[in-house]
């Protein structure tokens, strides 16, 4: 196979090439898209390496698939990036933003204990198991751990405690409990991090 001098127009060119069952106008937004973030990528990182910025960008095949998958086309392309059939979807919610809401969402409980600080920090705990359950960057199986871990249990417990009688008074076994679902809403978050896709 004959390759050109310019490694740029190569790529284009086979992104233009995986992408050839999209609308002709979408498939050059596409590609003056990509040639747009590439020149923007070179002015930020002039001494960059040509051949790290179209990694960064991703395969040619990966990036067709996702356009295609974006413009509902039926065209069936080869295997995305991860090995599964399946195109790669690019979630609209960077993933630190339900893993926040999850992780700090105690705060306004400990913060704000008498103040309607448990109701915006279970507004917060909701909204982030929502955006963590509809997102892109975990498998259903993290999802599930991840839901159980930082909205489930934490939800269970504080109903459980605020609804027995027997329970402990005073500020010291409360603050230790919030203290407690904040370490594990936390640690559950960094793992979720770590785990997530790409």
């Amino acid at each position: 196979m004959k390759t050109s001098q310019d490694p740029v127009r190569d790529y284009l060119s086979a992104v233009e090439r995986e992408a050839s069952a999209l609308p002709a106008d979408r498939r050059q937004e596409l590609l003056a898209d990509l040639s747009e973030h590439i020149e923007v990528t070179r002015a930020e990182r002039p001494d960059a390496v040509i051949g790290e910025i179209l990694a960064e960008l991703g395969d040619p095949r990966t990036i067709a698939a996702t356009a295609l998958a974006e413009s509902g086309s039926t065209a069936a392309p080869g295997p995305a990036w991860g090995g599964s059939g399946a195109p790669v979807r690019r979630g609209k919610v960077h993933p630190l933003v339900p893993l926040l809401m999850l992780a700090l969402a105690q705060l306004f409980g400990i913060a704000f204990p008498d103040d309607g600080g448990p109701l915006v920090g279970g507004l917060v705990r909701i909204t982030g198991a929502v955006l963590l359950c509809t997102s892109v960057h975990w498998t259903a199986s993290r999802k599930v751990i991840g839901f159980l871990l930082t909205f489930g249990l934490p939800s269970v417990a504080m109903t459980v405690w605020n609804l027995s009688e027997g329970g402990p008074e005073g500020g010291g076994p409360a603050l230790a409990a919030n203290l407690a679902v904040l370490v594990l809403a936390s640690a559950t978050a960094a793992w979720l991090w770590r785990v997530r896709r790409v």
